[in-house]
C-alpha cells in the first residue's frame, strides 16, 4: 500500500510543479508526470535529511515532494534548453 500511495502523492505533486514551473521544455504525459513528482519525492526526502529536516527513514510529505519536482523541472528545463541551443 506504501508504493501505491507514494504513486499518487508523485502524480499529484508532478502535476502542481508542472503548473509552478513556466515554460515548455518540461516532460508531459501521465506517465511522466508520475516519475517526475516521484522521483522529486526521493530528492526531497535525500535533501531533508541531509539538511536535518527529516529523520533516517522518515520521508518527505506532498510540500517536500513539489519543491523537489520543481527542482528536478528546472534541471530538465536547463538541459533541454542547452540541447536546443547547441
Amino acid at each position: 500500500m506504501h508504493i501505491i500511495w507514494t504513486i499518487i502523492i508523485g502524480f499529484i505533486a508532478g502535476v502542481i510543479a508542472k503548473f509552478i514551473t513556466p515554460g515548455d521544455n518540461e516532460p508531459s504525459g501521465f506517465i511522466l508526470t508520475t516519475i517526475l513528482g516521484v522521483v522529486g519525492a526521493f530528492v526531497a526526502t535525500y535533501l531533508g535529511q541531509a539538511i536535518g529536516w527529516y529523520r533516517a527513514g522518515e520521508g518527505a510529505g506532498l510540500i517536500g515532494a513539489i519543491v523537489g519536482a520543481v527542482i528536478l523541472l528546472v534541471i530538465w528545463g536547463f538541459i533541454a534548453g542547452r540541447r536546443r541551443s547547441a
